[in-house]
């Protein structure tokens, strides 16, 4: 009974997430951090601004674009895409 419970949580909680993203939207954590990237470049028009992720994460190699509509995505600052967009778009104000 547990375990029916449990995969039905997981389900439902991956349906949500799913659900509430475009193919731009990944996950950003509370803390500021990048899990995953994404693969394909993002329209500069569509970036409000960028910063670095929190120097407490394990992937420093990646930056938070807050973009549009109040969703947030990662990107590896490596990127060929992203260093041409990081010329066009100033860094996010501090809050």
């Amino acid at each position: 009974m547990k375990l029916t419970t449990t995969a039905l949580v997981c389900l439902l909680l991956m349906g949500t997430w799913l659900q509430d993203g475009d193919s731009w939207s990944l996950h950003v954590s509370s803390s500021n951090c990048c899990f995953t990237s994404v693969k394909k470049a993002i329209s500069p028009k569509s970036i409000l601004c960028y910063r670095n992720s929190s120097s407490s994460c394990s992937h420093q190699d990646r930056l938070i674009f807050k973009l549009r509509g109040g969703k947030k995505s990662c990107a590896l600052k490596t990127d060929k895409w992203v260093t041409a967009v990081l010329r066009k778009i100033k860094p996010c104000l501090p809050t």
